[in-house]
Protein backbone atom coordinates (compact mmCIF):
# COMPACT_ATOMS: atom_id res chain seq x y z
CA UNK A 1 0.00 0.00 0.00
CA UNK A 2 0.77 3.35 -0.57
CA UNK A 3 2.23 6.02 2.32
CA UNK A 4 -0.56 7.55 2.53
CA UNK A 5 -2.98 5.18 2.42
CA UNK A 6 -6.19 5.62 3.89
CA UNK A 7 -7.10 1.96 5.15
CA UNK A 8 -3.36 1.68 6.19
CA UNK A 9 -3.83 5.29 8.35
CA UNK A 10 -7.00 3.38 9.89
CA UNK A 11 -5.18 0.03 10.71
CA UNK A 12 -2.22 1.82 11.99
CA UNK A 13 -4.62 3.82 14.55
CA UNK A 14 -5.88 0.94 15.67
CA UNK A 15 -2.90 -1.59 15.32
CA UNK A 16 -3.04 -2.99 19.37
CA UNK A 17 -3.79 -6.45 20.93
CA UNK A 18 -6.81 -4.56 23.03
CA UNK A 19 -7.26 -1.38 21.05
CA UNK A 20 -10.57 -2.57 19.04
CA UNK A 21 -11.73 -4.15 22.32
CA UNK A 22 -11.29 -0.67 24.65
CA UNK A 23 -13.17 0.95 22.42
CA UNK A 24 -15.92 -1.28 21.62
CA UNK A 25 -16.47 -1.05 25.57
CA UNK A 26 -16.09 3.53 25.55
CA UNK A 27 -18.89 2.82 22.88
CA UNK A 28 -22.19 3.15 24.80
CA UNK A 29 -20.75 4.77 28.26
CA UNK A 30 -17.43 6.20 29.35
CA UNK A 31 -16.02 3.86 31.92
CA UNK A 32 -13.64 3.82 34.76
CA UNK A 33 -10.20 1.88 34.35
CA UNK A 34 -11.48 -0.54 37.01
CA UNK A 35 -14.41 -1.30 34.67
CA UNK A 36 -12.20 -1.62 31.66
CA UNK A 37 -10.65 -4.27 33.75
CA UNK A 38 -13.62 -6.33 34.40
CA UNK A 39 -14.71 -6.27 30.74
CA UNK A 40 -11.52 -7.00 29.50
CA UNK A 41 -10.47 -9.58 32.26
CA UNK A 42 -7.91 -11.04 30.09
CA UNK A 43 -6.20 -7.94 29.41
CA UNK A 44 -2.54 -6.74 32.04
CA UNK A 45 -2.82 -3.65 33.69
CA UNK A 46 0.27 -2.25 31.89
CA UNK A 47 -1.33 -3.40 28.71
CA UNK A 48 -4.69 -1.31 29.47
CA UNK A 49 -2.47 1.63 30.53
CA UNK A 50 -0.80 1.42 27.78
CA UNK A 51 -3.78 1.29 24.97
CA UNK A 52 -5.35 3.95 26.85
CA UNK A 53 -2.86 6.66 26.54
CA UNK A 54 -1.83 5.71 23.04
CA UNK A 55 -5.84 6.13 22.23
CA UNK A 56 -5.76 9.40 23.94
CA UNK A 57 -2.48 10.22 22.39
CA UNK A 58 -4.10 9.66 18.61
CA UNK A 59 -7.23 11.73 19.92
CA UNK A 60 -9.91 8.49 19.91
CA UNK A 61 -10.84 8.86 23.61
CA UNK A 62 -10.83 11.40 26.33
CA UNK A 63 -10.01 10.90 30.23
CA UNK A 64 -11.79 12.74 32.62
CA UNK A 65 -10.31 13.39 35.60
CA UNK A 66 -12.44 14.94 39.02
CA UNK A 67 -11.53 16.47 41.74
CA UNK A 68 -12.65 14.07 44.04
CA UNK A 69 -10.83 11.92 47.27
CA UNK A 70 -10.21 9.34 45.71
CA UNK A 71 -9.67 10.57 42.58
CA UNK A 72 -12.27 9.53 39.77
CA UNK A 73 -11.07 8.51 36.33
CA UNK A 74 -13.07 8.03 33.60
CA UNK A 75 -12.89 7.08 29.78
CA UNK A 76 -14.96 7.73 26.82
CA UNK A 77 -14.59 8.31 23.16
CA UNK A 78 -13.72 11.73 22.00
CA UNK A 79 -16.17 13.12 19.26
CA UNK A 80 -13.73 12.08 16.70
CA UNK A 81 -13.38 8.28 18.12
CA UNK A 82 -17.36 8.18 17.95
CA UNK A 83 -17.00 8.39 14.30
CA UNK A 84 -15.84 4.77 14.35
CA UNK A 85 -19.20 3.81 15.78
CA UNK A 86 -20.50 2.44 12.82
CA UNK A 87 -17.25 0.91 11.52
CA UNK A 88 -17.50 -0.89 15.03
CA UNK A 89 -20.95 -2.31 14.42
CA UNK A 90 -20.29 -3.45 11.11
CA UNK A 91 -16.57 -5.33 12.21
CA UNK A 92 -18.95 -7.14 14.95
CA UNK A 93 -21.68 -8.16 12.65
CA UNK A 94 -19.05 -9.28 10.20
CA UNK A 95 -17.38 -11.04 13.22
CA UNK A 96 -20.16 -12.57 14.04
CA UNK A 97 -20.70 -13.93 10.38
CA UNK A 98 -16.92 -15.77 10.18
CA UNK A 99 -17.90 -17.20 13.62
CA UNK A 100 -20.80 -18.73 11.81
CA UNK A 101 -18.92 -19.25 8.52
CA UNK A 102 -15.86 -20.87 10.61
CA UNK A 103 -18.02 -23.08 12.55
CA UNK A 104 -19.60 -24.39 9.70
CA UNK A 105 -16.76 -24.42 6.90
CA UNK A 106 -13.47 -24.67 8.81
Amino acid sequence: MQQDCPVQAALDILRGRWKPSILFELKAHCRRYSELQRALPRISAQALTTQLKQLEADGLIERQVYAEVPVRVEYRLSEFGASLSEVMDSLESWGSSYLAYRKDHL
